[in-house]
């Protein structure tokens, strides 16, 4: 192919089916470089430009999010962020989406996303120790829905478990806005056995820059402006910019990476994953981070394909491939070290002081551009916002549910798909190889141990989009402090977070708010507390013939367990325990699973959240644990407390009796703050000096039978007709 001129890019406006617009472009040609770019050219600047690399659309929110607290040595900015635990460690985290890939090509979409967020961990020279997921599809009840779940989750497991790292937890909701928009988030958390890690920069003039890893090939290009583009009916089957993903070489470039950066600190300067946008991002934001310019030349790049252009090899997003910054008198064992992991690793440019980009292709200079321009001189957008017409017309909806049977509504609700167990799909993970897993998926967060040490390490991920739909602000609000519980009842103390930011095209005033306010919320969660938001990204543009996804925030949280002999899971442990709710339970029915259930929409406003009494009773919670008085906690969220207690009676097949003022409805209330935890009884009067805010509602018994008595109804439902609805919903929805 004879590639287009700087004129015809021009004249034809080519650039424009790569994502710039008009005006970007001006910008570029008359104020930037005053020239017209050529075709490598404007392709650099297109991915660079591209929301997925420059967040230009969404700078001015995420600039809301809190990122310090004492505990932070790097945060956003790096390829993952890392926190201060004590004793010399730290531990290391960030979440990726990779929604467009994964509608395209759900498999490769899904594997890839693992592969590229596992690489963000050991750049930092990290070990990765376990991965999450949070997973979003469209209805059950169409074969193509369970085709792209089954080909994700496939992908999923496929590449964690090649790569010999645990799956510990992560999430499963279906709605129909994700029909033709599957959101498919990976989270990594890794551990640093001391804190000086490696940033992602190139600096000293005349220093190495070095490619390791996987060959290049054509796979992924224009990756990163597909990740920022909407789908039509005409425009989702971008196949080519779907990158292609191998374990094993990842495995090996994983092992590498750890070890030169352990052993030979002094060999490596910087290190940085080649994700989104490939070697143009890695090595320009190395450069620009580190204030230097970059030579390129590409004719040392290993290729696996013939005749690769100049723009081809920039842009490709070929997977496990790492970029360093070494010193010129360690090249030969840089070198020789990765041979030693047969894996390709080629000097391809130095380092130097002019701040210029230049790039090499068959002894011609097809490149020469400020460094800075491609990642510090991206216009920021101020976008307009307006409240969506449906939060002022539902403001004063309220809706309550009719429960003609208590026990047939429990066991429907049993059955709905996002509160049904998710065997069906965790079961295609490895949980826990490495045998450092504790809790495995199924609990409220997934734990893992630091061997050596009596602590441990818990993280969820969670993400209500149908709160944030209904009230940006307190759903945003809601996320962060589920998460929070959810780390609380398993013995952990949140020290931080991580979010993917999932939104429809911010052009639309009506998604700028929902993702503008939903940050706020975030915000004002993670001040009160004091868990940074260390790491994350933003996927926009999830839409499909001009209809948004629900604003869909995912909160991926990590807590600290001092001491593993506190890790608790939502299992009833035995028969006579006392069962206590914490919190106080409303009609907050609005967004809720009986609302999904009973009218097949959701409308209305949520509560305003007390962000107070959430601190508190999370304080409250973890305090009893500490103190050894808790034998199981759990939080409560989707379909209430009927939900919650159900849940806690399944694993050891036990049944409870309780007693209760709160109305039959009440029980699937989604009211926020609240637990249900287990006490010895020999403890119960230790346990109710730490505050007044339980309630004692009964207590676990050996009988597989659910005896429930509220204000207004009496009934007893079989554990074992219950637990089967529960356990084969999503089986039988499969089938």
């Amino acid at each position: 192919m004879t590639e287009p001129t700087a004129k015809q890019i021009k004249d034809s406006k080519l650039y424009q089916q790569w994502g710039l617009s008009e005006s970007e472009y001006d910008l570029i040609s008359e104020k930037i470089l005053k020239r017209l770019p050529n075709y490598t050219e404007t392709g650099l600047y297109s991915v660079m430009w591209s929301e997925h690399c420059s967040y230009k659309n969404s700078k001015k929110v995420l600039r809301k999010m809190p990122n310090k607290s004492s505990r932070v040595l790097a945060g956003p900015g790096e390829d993952a962020g890392i926190l201060d635990i004590g004793d010399g460690q730290a531990v290391v985290f960030k979440a990726e989406s990779h929604n467009h890939p994964s509608a395209v090509e759900p498999y490769q979409g899904a594997a890839t996303g693992v592969g590229g967020i596992i690489r963000d961990i050991f750049s930092m020279g990290a070990q990765p120790i376990a991965l999450m997921n949070s997973l979003k599809f469209g209805p059950l009840d169409n074969g193509k829905t369970k085709h792209l779940v089954d080909e994700v989750v496939a992908g999923i497991g496929g590449y964690g478990n090649c790569i010999g790292l645990p799956t510990v937890g992560g999430e499963v909701s279906f709605e129909d806005c994700y029909e033709n928009n599957p959101l498919v988030n990976a989270m990594c958390v890794g551990l640093l056995n001391k804190t000086d890690f490696k940033h992602g920069t190139a600096s000293g003039n005349g220093n190495l820059i070095v490619y390791v890893g996987a060959k290049t090939g054509r796979d992924g290009i224009h990756g990163a402006t597909f990740a920022s583009d909407e789908f039509t009916d005409t425009k989702n089957k971008q196949r080519s910019a779907v990158q292609v993903g191998n374990p094993f070489i990842e495995k090996l470039l994983m092992d590498a990476c750890v070890e030169i950066i352990d052993q030979h600190p002094d060999w490596v300067l910087g290190i940085q994953d080649m994700g989104a946008a490939g070697l143009v991002s890695s090595t320009a934001e190395m450069a620009s981070k580190a204030g230097s310019g970059l030579v390129l030349n590409l004719d040392n790049v290993p290729q696996r394909e013939t005749e690769m252009s100049a723009y081809e090899m920039m842009l490709s997003e070929s997977q496990e491939r790492m970029v360093l910054c070494i010193k010129p008198e360690f090249e030969t064992e840089v070198l020789d070290f990765f041979k030693h992991f047969e894996l390709d690793a080629v000097v391809i440019g130095h380092v130097t002081e002019d701040k210029q980009y230049k790039i090499y292709h068959q002894n011609k200079l097809v490149t020469d551009i400020p460094v800075d321009s491609l990642t510090e001189m991206v216009p920021e957008y101020d976008r307009s916002e307006v409240a969506p017409a449906r939060i002022k017309a539902d403001k004063d909806y309220h809706f309550m549910p009719v429960i003609n049977s208590l026990s047939d509504t429990w066991l429907d609700m049993l059955q709905q798909p996002n509160i049904a167990s998710k065997k069906h799909f965790y079961q295609t993970y490895d949980s826990q190889v490495r045998a450092n897993t504790l809790v495995r998926p199924g609990s409220d967060a997934g734990v893992v141990r630091i061997r050596g040490t009596k602590k441990a390490i818990a993280m969820t991920n969670d993400s209500n989009s149908k709160y944030v739909y209904l009230n940006p602000f307190v759903g945003g609000q809601i996320a962060v402090m589920e998460a929070a519980r959810n780390i609380v009842a398993s013995g952990g103390l949140p020290i931080g977070l991580t979010d993917c930011l999932n939104y429809g095209n911010p052009e639309n005033p009506e998604v700028f708010f929902e993702l503008d306010k939903s940050v706020e919320g975030i915000a004002s969660a993670c001040e009160k507390l004091d868990t940074p938001v260390i790491s994350g990204n933003v996927s926009l543009y999830n839409e499909y013939n001009d209809e948004a996804i629900y604003p869909s925030p995912m909160v991926g949280m990590v807590g600290l367990i001092e001491n593993y002999d506190n890790v608790t899971t939502i299992a009833f442990k035995e028969a006579g325990d006392l069962i206590y709710l914490i919190g106080e339970t409303a009609d907050d029915f609005n967004g809720s699973e009986i609302q999904m259930l009973q009218e097949k929409q959701i409308k209305g406003d949520l509560r305003t959240l007390d962000l107070d009494q959430e601190k508190r009773h999370q304080e409250l919670v973890l305090k009893a644990i500490q103190q050894g008085l808790i034998t199981s906690a759990h939080d409560i969220s989707e379909g209430g407390l009927a939900v919650a207690l159900s849940e806690a009676s399944f694993e050891k097949e036990l049944g409870f009796e309780i007693k209760t003022d709160l109305t039959s409805t009440q029980l699937f209330s989604e009211t926020q703050s609240r637990f249900i935890v287990t006490v010895k009884t020999s403890d119960k009067d230790k346990f109710e000096s730490l505050g007044s805010e339980m309630h004692l509602l009964g207590q676990v018994i050996a009988e597989p039978e659910f005896k429930v008595t509220t204000k207004d109804d009496s009934v007893v439902i079989d554990a074992k007709k219950a637990a089967k609805n529960w356990k084969e919903a999503i089986t039988c929805l499969m089938k």
